[in-house]
């Protein structure tokens, strides 16, 4: 089982920067390609950024492609996504997201249904 906390959200204008994270538990942390999805209000939960177990591989959303960089450390079991040049757009609750399922070293998916374990949320909100 595996635990997802994200944190580093909150209130901003545009053209600031927010650095996400999502600590993860459990000892099989390092075998997950994670990503990041968002949801805004009356619309449907859309990917954001992935990255493979191995971090070699990492894969955007084009909206934030350029401004969002997503990065793991596997030693601290934690997800970070650093968010530059914030639009009102781009405002949403972030969640984290793992596949738990048995992946090649290099697999990263868009999908949300590819993901089974996913964190609460933490809202984002860029004001213009």
């Amino acid at each position: 089982q595996v635990q997802l906390v994200e944190s580093g959200g909150g209130l901003v204008q545009a053209g600031a920067s927010l650095r996400l994270s999502c600590a993860a538990s459990g000892r099989t942390f390092t075998t997950y390609p994670m990503a990041w999805f968002r949801q805004a209000p009356g619309k449907e939960r859309e990917f954001v950024a992935g990255i493979s177990r191995t971090t070699v591989i990492t894969y955007y959303a084009d909206s934030v492609k350029g401004r969002f960089t997503i990065s793991r450390d596997n030693a601290r079991n934690t997800v970070y996504l650093q968010m530059n040049s914030l639009k009102p757009e781009d405002t949403a609750v972030y969640y984290c997201a793992a596949d738990r399922q048995v992946r090649g070293p290099d697999y990263i998916s868009s999908r949300v249904s590819t993901y089974d374990a996913w964190g609460q949320g933490t809202q984002v909100t860029v004001s213009s």
